[in-house]
């Protein structure tokens, strides 16, 4: 890739909103951008691989695979989460297949290579020959799993692959601070409160779509009727993340008038205000007063992506039985609400075979959320 050209195609991205276009077509659907972007905007900084609450107890495991590196979330006996590299140290055999419990030691299936919770290498059967379970080139003290840099926030699980990014309350730190009022508990009550959304689109349509309010008359007319274009503010935060808010955030209640139960010691304000940023580059969040939910971005390839939607409740009481038809209905909410972008997020996918689109223009006042998170994916590529 010629240095010289991509930085002279991304240089129109880098201007101000007012004089900005969009990233050029092939960066989404170019199979080259799209190994390009796995290194420079996933594995050299922060990505979501998947939630905490997944993997709940100790001694649980889980595989996971972010385009292409195999993962996995083990819990230890400490109750700690980590991740490593799913591979054994000795042939590079995948270790765990299935999620679920641990029972005793990490076995490589291939030589029966053994690991402890915390990633040490504690048997290599056999290894100096047979009956011979050490040798004197095999220095087990250096042979545990390769461990990757993780930090959960928000019950979601992040990784830096490469592990050379700022520690993660350090690259995030202003988002942070920013909900730093919603730093309580989250409960999570299964299966009714998550669900999966396959879509024919790049990654990035998907965030750029969730950054802005503009769409909100046209696409969801059902929260328009209440949450007016009017009512919505930007969110902006060069480098990390940007999305928008709500001045006027109703709570669901039942016919009784039953409501979710409040975060404690809330500010005044969160009384009728929600945010939504996406957290570069793939999390997508949404704070509440009673509730929150995160979106999991899963690129599948640079023409699919897979939307894993959870939602969480700030008090343990959202979890009973009387709450539970409330549950249910605002899971169905959030559902047609995001499934009222894909028709958008497809269309723009298709859009990006057009020869003579040349990236867009982007509104100064309504767009700059999104055009943010281009300029960021510009100057990480640039």
């Amino acid at each position: 890739m010629d240095q010289r050209l991509t930085d002279e195609e991304l240089a129109p991205v880098l201007e101000p909103v007012a004089t900005a276009r969009g990233l050029p077509n092939r960066h989404y659907v170019d199979q080259t951008w799209f190994e390009t972007e796995r290194d420079k905007l996933f594995f050299d900084g922060w990505a979501g691989i998947g939630f905490a609450k997944d993997v709940p107890a100790n001694g649980d495991a889980m595989p996971i695979t972010l385009l292409g590196q195999p993962l996995v979330a083990i819990r230890g006996r400490d109750g700690k989460l980590r991740v490593f590299l799913n591979i054994c140290r000795h042939r590079g055999m995948i270790l765990i297949r299935e999620a679920g419990p641990i029972r005793g030691a990490i076995r490589c299936p291939y030589h029966s290579w053994c690991y402890d919770l915390d990633g040490a290498l504690k048997a290599t059967p056999h290894v100096g020959g047979p009956g011979h379970n050490s040798h004197e080139a095999i220095h087990r003290e250096d042979l545990g799993l390769v461990e990757v840099p993780s930090y959960v926030w928000r019950d979601v699980i992040f990784v830096n692959i490469s592990g050379e990014a700022p520690p993660f309350e350090t690259a995030h730190r202003v988002a942070i601070e920013r909900w730093r009022e919603f730093d309580g508990p989250l409960f999570h009550s299964g299966a009714d409160s998550g669900f999966r959304l396959d879509v024919a689109t790049n990654w990035k349509l998907a965030v750029e779509n969730y950054c802005e309010s503009y769409h909100l008359p046209w696409v969801h007319p059902g929260l328009n009727s209440y949450s007016r274009l009017e009512d919505h503010y930007n969110i902006e935060e060069p480098g990390a993340f940007s999305g928008q808010g709500t001045t006027v955030y109703r709570q669901l209640a039942d016919e009784k008038g039953l409501v979710f139960p409040d975060t404690p010691g809330l500010g005044d304000r969160w009384q009728t205000a929600a945010e939504y940023i996406a957290l570069y580059p793939n999390v997508l969040f949404g704070v509440h007063r009673d509730h929150s939910f995160a979106i999991l971005l899963e690129p599948v390839a640079i023409d699919r992506t897979a939307e894993h939607v959870e939602i969480y409740y700030h008090a343990e009481e959202a979890l009973e039985e009387d709450h539970t038809a409330l549950r249910a209905r605002n899971s169905a909410l959030w559902e047609t609400v995001f499934k009222e972008d894909i028709f958008v997020v497809e269309g723009m996918q298709r859009g990006r075979h057009a020869n003579g689109f040349d990236g867009g223009k982007f509104s100064p006042v309504m767009d700059s959320p999104t055009h943010m998170f281009h300029r960021w994916v510009a100057t990480r590529l640039a």
